[in-house]
């Protein structure tokens, strides 16, 4: 079974960078184990099960939490079973095709 998300997650009361905020939670993502790819808009991440993947974003969230009071997320899930390695096989299936 593959549990796929795509999530971007953020604080909205800061400067107008934030990408210090998401070099935290991309190194939380980074730190889990689990493939992941960083994209410019978002990151994927790739599990075995929906509490895997789940306990990641929360720990991102609490890391955002600690130092804002307004945090934006957004979060796309896919679940499949029976499925692996989908983060690259799904990217390669739309490539072979093209």
């Amino acid at each position: 079974m593959s549990v796929l998300i795509h999530f971007s997650i953020f604080p909205t009361d800061k400067q107008t960078s934030v990408s210090p905020y998401v070099a935290k939670a991309v190194r939380i993502v980074r730190d889990s184990g689990l493939p992941f790819k960083l994209g410019p808009m978002s990151t994927a991440i790739e599990g075995k099960d929906w509490e895997e993947v789940m306990a990641v974003v929360e720990r991102c969230f609490k890391e955002i939490k600690k130092e804002s009071g307004r945090i934006y997320m957004t979060l796309q899930m896919d679940y499949r079973e029976g499925a692996t390695n989908r983060i690259e096989g799904k990217i390669k299936s739309v490539e072979a095709k093209l």
